[in-house]
């Protein structure tokens, strides 16, 4: 499987909007371009490797207008704040775009992670 960018470095405190919409994200500093959306990635933590939902860009829901990346690791629990990470971005599923409610963006959300679910599990990684 052919990864299309690769990003490593420390975990950074965020809004903590994630852990309060019900997935908490690894938040770290984006210092190449890439373009925005949802990604099924890779997340690579103390020689471990998760698989992830990852989002660069700005979080239009809430008028937010810093690109970030955040990623919400899937099967973890326990605090990433200051870890070193390293996210291998493998496929876009869609892009970013605003939602008119927070209801709706968790709806997607959820619909996001069972993507990138299939995803992983055609591939078999």
């Amino acid at each position: 499987m052919k990864e299309l960018y690769k990003i490593s470095g420390r975990v950074v405190q965020g809004d903590r909007r994630g852990k309060e919409l019900g997935f908490p994200t690894a938040n770290m500093q984006l210092h190449k371009k890439i373009p925005e959306g949802i990604y099924a990635a890779q997340v690579t933590l103390n020689g471990k490797t998760y698989n992830a939902a990852t989002f660069v860009g700005s979080a239009k829901t809430f008028m937010r207008t810093q690109i970030q990346l955040e990623s919400f690791l899937f099967d973890f629990t326990g605090d990433l704040y200051g870890k070193w990470l390293t996210v291998r971005l493998y496929e876009k599923i869609r892009e970013n775009k605003k939602f008119d409610s927070v209801e709706e963006l968790i709806a997607q959300m959820h619909k996001d992670i069972q993507m990138i679910k299939e995803f992983f599990a055609k591939k078999e990684v």
